[in-house]
């Protein structure tokens, strides 16, 4: 019996956290991601990419947008898989981000809200 090929959203989530490690291990710059993402800092991330993703891949895009300029997150999960070592701003609005990286989060968070996440 062949062994069941994994989801794609499994493929996307396991290629998120491997991404993130790497993130988290490099100097400051941005996370690029696969699956139609790419790297968050140099482009409009496409709203057909993000409504693939998980809820969980879609937290994990946002935050480390704000993980890559400085946030200091309060919250258990966020800080369990960003370090605040480094932060510099505990105020998302305080948060110096570039055009593409703000367009990014809103585009995230409306993708957030109409999968209904949490």
């Amino acid at each position: 019996m062949r062994p069941k090929p994994k989801s794609t959203l499994s493929r996307i989530a396991a290629a998120l956290a491997a991404l993130l490690a790497a993130a988290a291990a490099a100097p400051a710059m941005a996370a690029c991601f696969e699956s139609g993402v790419g790297c968050t800092d140099d482009h409009y991330i496409s709203r057909k990419a993000l409504n693939a993703l998980s809820c969980d891949a879609l937290w994990t895009v946002r935050n480390t947008i704000y993980h890559e300029n400085g946030y200091c997150f309060r919250t258990v999960r966020a800080r369990a898989v960003f370090s605040n070592e480094n932060c510099h701003s505990d105020d998302t609005a305080d948060v110096r981000l570039n055009s593409f990286e703000r367009a990014n989060i809103t585009r995230v968070s409306e993708a957030e809200r109409k999968k209904g996440c949490n």
